[in-house]
């Protein structure tokens, strides 16, 4: 059972570098190797022979992964309604 401190206020819960701090670098590995992917199917390098990928599997990769981090994407709002709204 969690002991409550003087001021009636029960303790926060400690930075677990054990656990919250290996899971975090898990997903920024994850996140640096898709975005690698990424890029190096859009890039040219000289000297190493581009190869062309269906990047779909790996852009849901990134995605999901800067979703736990709390980025979100948005799509712009329609013009052809901003039009009609403004007229």
């Amino acid at each position: 059972m969690a002991e409550t401190p003087t001021n009636g206020k029960p303790e926060k819960e400690k930075f677990e570098w054990a656990d919250e701090g290996l899971a975090a670098l898990v997903r920024v590995i994850i996140l640096g190797w898709s975005a690698t992917i990424l890029t190096l199917n859009y890039v040219t390098i000289p000297g190493l022979q581009q190869r062309q990928i269906d990047p779909t599997f790996i852009a849901s990769v990134f995605t999901g992964t800067l979703a736990t981090f709390g980025v979100q994407a948005t799509k712009k709002k329609d013009e052809k309604n901003n039009d009609s709204k403004g007229n």
